[in-house]
């Protein structure tokens, strides 16, 4: 069986960290890289076993300084508020078997009923199947080989799954499994389903007619509410 690293940018995800931990014991070396969190992100990942690297904030810059640090012939990257399907590591290496396969990826799910977030998950998870455009919340899994071919997640403000699957592409098929993570519900529900809809679907059009991620990252936090220096 091929090694498996676990690589989870956090920052400030105390209270999300355990049952995402409770769902990797065992299964593989965890890496849990924090951009500066100012709650006990740090010491939950320390106590769980996981190595616990500090690093400048952003996904691309954690999640690179994760892979950097770990071991795995493999790898997967996932949000802290996520949880991965029963036999995830078994799926992964079955998945990266092949050489045609540039990476895999998990249907999308949430942890509620809600009819409005299961049409959202829907219309999302087809996204990801016809167009082979899946989002960092359904986990990305890959060779370590592949990662390094394509240099690693840009390390940009924003936009950085997006972007990293386009390059990926260019290496293979794009494997969207059919087996359900579970992902928090909060940033949908923060501002409401519509609302966040629109302000994804506003950054990823900005990005495709040349706004620079920079200014996207700006633009997001404020539409969100956020101060500018919050991720």
């Amino acid at each position: 069986m091929k090694t498996l690293s676990v690589i989870i940018p956090a920052l400030n995800e105390e209270k999300t960290l355990v049952k995402t931990l409770d769902c990797l014991t065992g299964q593989g070396e965890i890496v849990v890289v924090d951009g500066g969190s100012t709650d006990r992100t740090v010491e939950l990942a320390t106590n769980y076993g996981a190595t616990a690297l500090s690093s400048l904030p952003g996904r691309g810059i954690q999640m690179n300084a994760g892979a950097c640090n770990s071991s795995g012939d493999n790898l997967l990257f996932l949000h802290a508020d996520t949880l991965l399907p029963t036999g995830f590591r078994e799926l992964i290496e079955k998945t990266l078997e092949s050489s045609v396969v540039a990476m895999g990826t998990f249907s999308l799910g949430f942890n509620t009923t809600e009819k409005k977030l299961l049409a959202i998950a829907k219309v999302a998870n087809l996204r990801s199947q016809l167009l082979h455009l899946p989002y960092g919340d359904q986990g990305f899994f890959m060779t370590r080989s592949k990662f390094d071919e394509v240099g690693g997640f840009p390390e940009i403000e924003i936009m950085e799954d997006f972007v990293f699957v386009r390059k990926m592409k260019s290496l293979g098929k794009i494997v969207h499994r059919p087996e359900f993570v579970t992902t928090s519900s909060r940033r949908w529900h923060n501002l409401g389903c519509i609302k966040t809809t629109l302000i994804n679907q506003l950054i990823v059009g900005g990005y495709l007619v040349g706004v620079s991620p920079a200014r996207l990252s700006r633009m997001y936090k404020r539409l969100r509410g956020l101060r500018p220096n919050i991720s």
